[in-house]
Formats: structure tokens, C-alpha cells, sequence
């Protein structure tokens, strides 16, 4: 991405927000700000969970002030995100899809862009980068470690083989090869919903397949017949290093013993080119980790591997960010 397309993209996604009068806070428009909930399902229907530790601590990103998502996942540093644009859903999706249509008619740059659904929680993916990401998770290209919450203390986890709730995430992420495959969408070809494709995810589902907007990749009803939690899929799919197990049955146990837990925060900061105002440190993204699971901060070995991945994201994108770097603290809050 050069800085005059940058600059051009910056400027047509503010005139369609305006163009749908979309009123959105000056810290939204920077970062179209993140204030997660976490729904989870039982029984095969869902049941809300009072998880205000689980989600300070899986999802740092939600307080603040942020810096545009879309520039994340245009610039390739990021695959998917996570928003709440301040609205409410079936108006937050409608907005997005209104917003993501007008620039996708202006600027090729935008192409790829989908929103993507699973449940109350809406996602903007680059469906290329998402491919990429899935690929990569399957063939262990990148490090993945899990925490397993159920257990007092929680325990660090490599081998997936290890934890079923693991295995079950394994079993999500092949799905998703099938749902974004890397060759056809490097040919353009976007990610297509079929019957096949989510009888695999939920062999339950007997209802026929709805035809879905082209806009819009409505997960829900196949991620619920996975059994994965919220949490889990969601460190996975926004691409943290190190990713929380816990399974439907222990949620209050996962929420206990997070809560009871001090817990670090690895952020990755990032700075644009001194060509944009306002150019400070700004938040790419950030996940937590227990104390005494990450007692050398920075210098653990996954945090120097996940530094360097991200490193080899940026070396492809200096022209738009002149820094990047880790910071590390201990979370106030614990």
C-alpha cells in the first residue's frame, strides 16, 4: 500500500460514513472501537455468561483510544477484527455492510473486505489474510500455545493432542480451510457457503442452506454445533499467540480461576509515518497472559517468536508504519 492510496482509502471511508450519516465518536472513527460481550451457548441453545474477567482479560482492546481497524487489515498486519461500532445489531450490520459497499465501488484496496457473523458478534475480515492465517494455523507455521483454565492453577498447553477442547479448535480451524481456501482466493474468488462446506462444521443441520449476501458471512448457527467457546475462537481468530481453553461445561470454573489469577498484557504498538497527524504509539493489538505462566515478560521464547512474525507482517508495510515494538505491563485491574 503506498501512502497516496492510504491516504485515499483514509479519506473515501470517512465520506461514507458521513455519506450514510453515520455519526460515529472521533476515537471510533480512528479505530471503529471494540466493546466486546461474549455470548455462549449450552444445550444446544445460548445462555449469557457474566464474563467481565474473561473478556478484560482474552480482550484488552476494548478501552481507550484506537486507531482505524480497516488500516489494520488493508496493511495485511491484521486478519480479522472484532467490533461494536456503538450500534446495535441487525443496524450495526446493516451500517457496516452500507460503509464497506460504498468503498468497495470507489477503491480496489477494499475488495476484500467482508463482515463477517457469528452470533451477536460481528467480525471485518481481509478474506485473503484470513485464508493465509487459517493455512498457516494448520500447518503450525506459527506457534500456538494454550492456556488451560478449567484447572486451579491454569496450565500452559503445547501440544494440542493434550486437551480436547484443543482438538476441538483443530477441528474449527480445518473447517475454515475449507471455508477460505488460500489457492481459490489468491485467484479471487470469494469464500463461498455451502452445504457441503458446513455439513462438515455441523453434520446436525438438516435445514437447507440459505443463499447468503455476498457482503455478509453468517457463521452462527454451524459455530454452535462445534462446542467451541466464544474465547477460544476468538483467540485464535484475532490472532493471539497464546489462546484460553475452556469448555462449555467449566465456564465458571474459567471465570474463577482467571479472576483470581494476575495476569500480564502483551501489547504490539505500533507508530504511523510522520505523513499523518496525531502519529503516536497506537494500539495494533494485545492479549493477556497469566503472571506465572509468562514470568519472562517479552523475553519468553512464543512472545520472541510471535515478535518476529509480526516483524515479517511489517517489513511489508514500513512505508505506512515507521515502529513497531512489544510493551508488557501487569495488568492494574488484577
Amino acid at each position: 500500500m503506498e501512502t497516496a492510496e492510504l491516504e485515499g482509502a483514509l479519506q473515501l471511508l470517512s465520506s461514507s460514513l458521513s455519506q450514510i450519516k453515520w455519526r460515529l465518536k472521533s476515537s471510533s472513527k480512528r479505530r471503529l472501537e471494540i466493546e466486546l460481550s461474549f455470548d455462549h451457548w449450552k444445550n444446544g441453545g445460548r445462555e449469557k455468561k457474566d464474563l467481565s474477567d474473561l473478556t478484560r482479560a482474552r480482550n484488552t482492546e476494548s478501552s481507550g483510544i484506537y486507531w482505524a481497524d480497516i488500516l489494520a487489515l488493508c496493511t495485511g498486519m491484521r486478519p480479522v477484527v472484532m467490533v461494536d461500532y456503538g450500534g446495535r445489531m441487525p443496524e450495526l450490520q446493516e451500517r457496516l455492510c452500507a460503509v464497506l459497499s460504498l468503498c468497495q465501488k470507489a477503491l480496489p484496496i477494499f475488495h476484500h473486505l467482508r463482515v463477517m457473523v457469528i452470533y451477536d458478534m460481528i467480525y471485518l475480515i481481509h478474506v485473503k489474510e484470513l485464508a493465509k492465517h487459517v493455512r498457516s494455523s494448520i500447518n503450525s507455521e506459527q506457534e500456538l500455545l494454550f492456556v488451560d483454565l478449567e484447572h486451579d492453577p491454569p496450565k500452559m498447553i503445547v501440544q494440542a493432542e493434550k486437551s480436547p477442547v484443543a482438538m476441538q479448535l483443530i477441528s474449527v480451524q480445518k473447517w475454515f480451510s475449507l471455508l477460505f481456501p488460500v489457492d481459490e482466493i489468491n485467484n479471487d474468488l470469494l469464500p463461498s457457503i455451502t452445504a457441503e462446506v458446513m455439513s462438515i462444521a455441523n453434520p446436525s443441520i438438516s435445514a437447507p442452506i440459505t443463499s447468503q449476501s455476498s457482503d455478509i458471512i453468517d457463521l452462527s448457527s454451524y459455530i454452535e454445533g462445534t462446542q467451541v467457546t466464544v474465547p477460544t475462537l476468538n483467540g485464535w481468530l484475532l490472532g493471539y499467540p497464546v489462546v484460553y481453553l475452556l469448555s462449555l461445561e467449566h465456564i465458571s470454573d474459567a471465570i474463577f480461576n482467571l479472576s483470581t489469577k494476575s495476569l500480564r498484557i502483551f501489547k504490539i504498538l505500533v507508530c504511523r509515518d510522520d505523513t499523518y497527524k496525531g502519529s503516536g504509539k497506537e494500539e495494533l493489538l494485545s492479549f493477556s497472559v497469566p503472571y506465572d505462566l509468562s514470568m519472562e515478560g517479552s523475553n519468553e521464547e512464543w512472545a520472541k517468536a510471535f515478535m518476529a512474525y509480526m516483524e515479517a507482517k511489517w517489513e511489508k508495510c514500513k512505508q505506512v508504519w515507521r515502529s513497531l515494538h512489544m510493551e508488557v505491563n501487569l495488568d492494574p485491574s488484577t
